[in-house]
């Protein structure tokens, strides 16, 4: 590596973790403010608050505004560069337009490619699972199930429904259990209400109704209470939305598929997940191009017009991942393809610029 490729990497990762710690100070202050009253009521503890909290929010927000970051830093150290005709410099000097962005503009890029897939697919959800758990004990968010007439199976033969579930009292209405042997049904059961007991980890059932059926043989029981053991849990009825998150991507992959085998619904939902978790670090290459041909030229007023082209792209990316994902999950869309939609538009937009800002 030449000293004007160390240079410019060490340019462009300082700028990049500069303004990653002066955006974190400020969205701290920030939250800090809008939520002393919550910690104060609370009585959360000031340890808590900090190490269980913060220390994990703030690799949440980096996260998702990494995007932000990594455009906004090249535009600046390059406009910075070109404002003190380095670049022009270098180029007069026998080093290619080509040879600074596949040099040490890619290395940055792929260093902070490898640092965000580690930590978007394990880092992140890991932080996110201390976070949920301090909002869930001081905030009092819960996770309620508004869904109704729920469905899904519980193994290769065995599918439960129920009319609502609320998971304040872990109880839900109207439930029904029935097992298949192909086409065939040999056992079910319905029951008005159903409540989980946590202390025995059963379930009791009110006004319940059974069925075993062996051909033409059947037998029938009723009762108005009965407790008894389902291979069923509370949170099998919620919705696990706010915990993708919180799924390191194995576990999200093992989820997906259970899901799939059950029949769950809003499975596009982890789906999106699992393909932004690998379409937003590779977008720091695109991103990394487009800053380096939008701000490599001189121009005149100094960094600020390349600047606010910055702000404008990056702003305009993260609208269009939100856009292209709420329609893989709402609409018809494929998943993959709604991750990946805003690199494929914006990698298009980067070879034309790279091809005019080279010429």
């Amino acid at each position: 590596m030449k000293i004007i490729d160390k240079y410019i990497l060490r340019q462009f990762l300082g700028t990049f973790f500069f303004s990653v710690l002066l955006f974190s100070a400020i969205t701290v202050v920030i939250d800090v403010s809008e939520k002393i009253d919550d910690f104060i009521e609370k009585k959360a503890p000031f340890k808590e608050i900090v190490l269980d909290y913060y220390l994990n929010f703030v690799p949440h927000i980096v996260s998702l505004l990494s995007p932000l970051f990594i455009f906004i830093a090249v535009i600046f150290f390059t406009s910075r560069l070109s404002n003190r005709s380095e670049i022009i410099a270098m180029t007069n000097g026998g080093i290619s337009f080509y040879r600074i962005l596949f040099g040490p503009y890619l290395l940055g890029a792929t260093l902070l490619f490898s640092l965000q897939t580690i930590a978007t697919n394990y880092y992140v959800p890991n932080a996110n699972k201390k976070r949920i758990a301090f909002e869930l004990k001081y905030f009092n968010k819960s996770v309620n199930n508004s869904d109704k007439n729920i469905h899904f199976k519980i193994d290769s033969t065995t599918y439960v429904y129920v009319n609502s579930f609320n998971s304040r009292d872990n109880s839900g209405i109207k439930f029904g259990m029935e097992k298949l042997n192909g086409l065939t049904l040999t056992y079910k059961l319905i029951a008005d209400r159903v409540v989980y007991n946590d202390s025995t980890q059963k379930w009791t059932l009110y006004n319940w109704f059974e069925r075993h059926i062996d051909g033409l043989n059947e037998t029938i029981a009723s009762g108005k209470t009965r407790d008894t053991l389902l291979r069923l849990l509370p949170n099998d009825f919620q919705k696990k939305t706010i915990y993708k998150d919180a799924m390191t991507t194995p576990e999200l992959n093992a989820f997906i598929a259970e899901e799939q085998m059950r029949g769950g619904k809003s499975i596009e939902t982890f789906q999106v997940e699992k393909y932004r978790r690998m379409a937003i670090p590779f977008a720091t290459f695109i991103l990394t191009a487009m800053g380096y041909a939008i701000a490599s030229r001189k121009v005149r007023g100094g960094i600020g017009l390349p600047l606010f082209y910055g702000i404008a792209l990056s702003s305009l990316f993260i609208i269009s991942l939100q856009f292209s994902t709420t329609f893989s999950i709402n609409a018809n869309l494929p998943p993959w393809l709604g991750a990946w939609i805003p690199n494929i538009i914006f990698g298009i937009i980067t070879i034309y610029l790279i091809i005019r800002s080279q010429k």
